[in-house]
């Protein structure tokens, strides 16, 4: 598995992004926009650390703040625009190599297999 994983994130251009980085972005994407304050509980970091691991970020241009519109006090971060078309791109090379992989190595049969391990593992995941 770590081989494969491995495969698909040489497919795309992540980026230097710093492991803390790579989940603070998944995060805005998955969750929407947070203060650093939700991003450090929810990363079990410090805010001082979150701060820094932002302001990497916002440098980046790969994401950006404003205020909060129910606390004027707080500021919201979330991807910016171009941030957001740059990580479609490169799930979209991601899962342009994964199909044509799957298509010339595996039969259909051995297709239907794997999917079924899929939702097996993903049983195992969520246990």
């Amino acid at each position: 598995m770590g081989k494969l994983i491995r495969r698909v994130r040489e497919q795309a251009h992540p980026g230097d992004f710093t492991s803390a980085q790579k989940s603070v972005l998944l995060r805005l994407d998955r969750d929407g926009p947070a203060t650093v304050s939700a991003l450090a509980r929810a990363e079990s970091v410090r805010p001082q650390s979150m701060r820094i691991t932002v302001a990497g970020l916002e440098t980046m241009k790969a994401v950006s703040g404003k205020p909060d519109p129910t606390d004027g006090r707080q500021t919201l971060v979330d991807l910016t625009p171009d941030f957001r078309k740059t990580l479609k791109a490169s799930r979209a090379a991601k899962d342009d190599w994964l199909t044509r992989a799957l298509q010339a190595q595996l039969s259909p049969q051995e297709q239907g297999e794997l999917a079924a391990a899929v939702k097996l593992l993903q049983r195992l995941a969520d246990f």
